[in-house]
């Protein structure tokens, strides 16, 4: 059935992720220019999701395709197809719909049907003994809930301890914003075909998709001449923002950082904030807070200058610094409000956290000089709505915060984006659970004003603060696992990720 041809499924994903919608509207102009028809690009979907599940799951000899009435089950039929070749027992369980089969679909379950092979419907019973599933049930043009019977298909699947492939992307995992409003697929594998698409890296995507693969179908050549919308970050993009030193280089090249906050109860804020940018690389940093915690912070890490808040610190830190950080621990008191109160008119770059986007969302405002880093809650009361609206739909939250209060969003969570009022809209492809704990909102908070001490652009510094974060995470989990990880484990690994030339030595070495 397949033809040969160079382009297979990817070992690593790349860097460009482009909207679900475009793609589906562009799909048959990308054949056509390539010199193949849509029926091809069904089969080499199918020959690569076969390839994959031989690749990972060699023993599995029972297979259970389902296919949806859509191209999305064209492409279970095909490897449904190709799994009977190759003398698999297969059964397909195909959905029933209102309107005839996509043309591709059709050719595509044919060519099942002619070759022997069999439906069953989707009341009927299971085989007893399954060794992989494949969910060809729902595209990347799901808007909505799945309904019956797909929902409880999907429900079915979730429940059965076969291991799932999940074709283009998990059924019922909405492409475009990686949110679900109904049932969905827990897949241990997914390949998505052409280009990567949004919904696969935000949001609900890694509590569904397992391992990500990318095969572009052969149309490698036009993908590369389209421009992304949307970036995907990881490691290796820090080679872009964070190049060697100069061998004469001093402290004062590389910034003068003022952190403000530490109110009674959270001084381990400022603290973890603090060295989190003295860890990035930041020349000088000093920190603003409740005079409690200075003799504390001067001994712990001896490398910050710690004072007292006080509206004349302020206002002499202001003119000190080349970049400010206020929120960590700010708190919502009148000590705090009154420090933010003074900072708002800094025109110096800034980064704003924790409480001071709390106080921003009482008292908004528009600046192009600054940093917003909220968590989904703190973004929902910043745009006065739900929790759940932001998580619907993170880009689109992302974009909303940027129209509103101008500068660069950095909208935390699992697939981190970043974004800015000049079309720059990135996914940061880096973290893991292990970040769910107190703390680590400050730490990328210090290593963000780092990098705009050391003169990166707004933008820039909020893209490789996030990757330099979660990447450091990452290799604390690789040693020891997720749960308990805490905020200051990172502090020895972050001067790893800083310097990303070493990650280039340590792979060649």
């Amino acid at each position: 059935m397949m033809g040969h041809r160079k382009n297979q499924v990817s070992s690593t994903l790349p860097y460009s992720v482009f909207r679900a919608d475009w793609i589906r509207d562009e799909e048959a102009e990308a054949a056509e220019m390539s010199g193949v028809s849509l029926y091809t690009l069904m089969q080499r979907a199918g020959d690569a999701a076969f390839n994959l599940i031989r690749r990972y799951y060699p023993n599995a000899r029972h297979w259970l395709v389902l296919a949806g009435h859509g191209n999305n089950g064209g492409d279970g039929y095909i490897v449904a197809s190709l799994a009977r070749q190759a003398g698999m027992q297969v059964s397909v369980i195909a959905i029933p719909g209102t309107r005839p089969l996509p043309a591709e679909a059709t050719q595509a379950r044919q060519a099942w049907l002619e070759q022997g092979g069999t439906e069953l419907d989707t009341e009927a019973l299971w085989p007893e003994h399954i060794d992989i599933i494949v969910d060809g049930l729902l595209g990347t043009g799901l808007l909505s809930a799945p309904k019956m019977p797909y929902d409880e298909l999907i429900e079915r699947v979730n429940h059965c301890p076969a291991p799932v492939m999940a074709l283009d992307i998990p059924s019922g995992l909405n492409a475009e914003t990686g949110h679900h409003e109904g049932a969905v697929i827990q897949a241990d594998h997914t390949v998505t075909f052409i280009v990567l698409k949004p919904g696969l890296l935000t949001g609900a995507a890694r509590d569904c998709v397992g391992h990500l693969h990318l095969d572009d179908l052969g149309l490698s050549e036009w993908v590369t001449r389209q421009v992304a919308p949307i970036q995907r970050l990881t490691a290796a993009s820090l080679m872009r923002w964070l190049k060697p030193r100069r061998p004469v280089a001093h402290k004062g090249e590389h910034g003068r950082l003022l952190i403000v906050g530490g109110d009674e109860g959270t001084g381990g804020a400022v603290f973890m904030a603090g060295e989190a940018a003295l860890r990035s690389g930041a020349g000088l940093v000093r920190v603003l807070t409740n005079k409690q915690y200075v003799a504390a912070l001067v001994a712990f890490r001896p490398e910050l200058m710690v004072q007292e808040l006080t509206a004349v610190t302020l206002r002499q830190g202001m003119e000190w610094a080349d970049v400010v950080v206020i929120g960590p621990g700010l708190g919502q008191r009148d000590w705090g409000k009154n420090a933010l109160r003074i900072a708002e008119n800094c025109n110096k770059s800034m980064l704003w956290d924790a409480d001071a986007l709390n106080l921003l969302a009482i008292n908004p405002h528009k600046r192009q000089n600054r940093i917003l880093t909220p968590h989904p809650g703190e973004a929902a009361r910043l745009l006065n709505c739900r929790v759940s609206d932001i998580e619907s739909d993170r880009l689109l939250a992302a974009r909303k915060l940027v129209k509103r209060y101008g500068g660069v969003v950095v909208l935390k969570g699992a697939g981190t984006v970043i974004a800015n009022e000049q079309e720059g809209l990135a996914i940061a492809d880096v973290g893991n659970p292990g970040m769910a704990s107190g703390g680590m909102g400050d730490v990328l908070s210090g290593i963000i004003g780092a990098f705009l001490a050391q003169k990166l652009a707004l933008y820039d510094a909020a893209c490789a603060g996030c990757v330099v974060h979660g990447a450091a995470a990452d290799k604390l989990a690789k040693q020891r696992g997720t749960r308990g990880m805490l905020a200051t484990d990172l502090m020895p690994v972050l001067s790893q990720y800083v310097n990303p030339e070493w990650i280039s030595l340590e792979k060649t070495e």
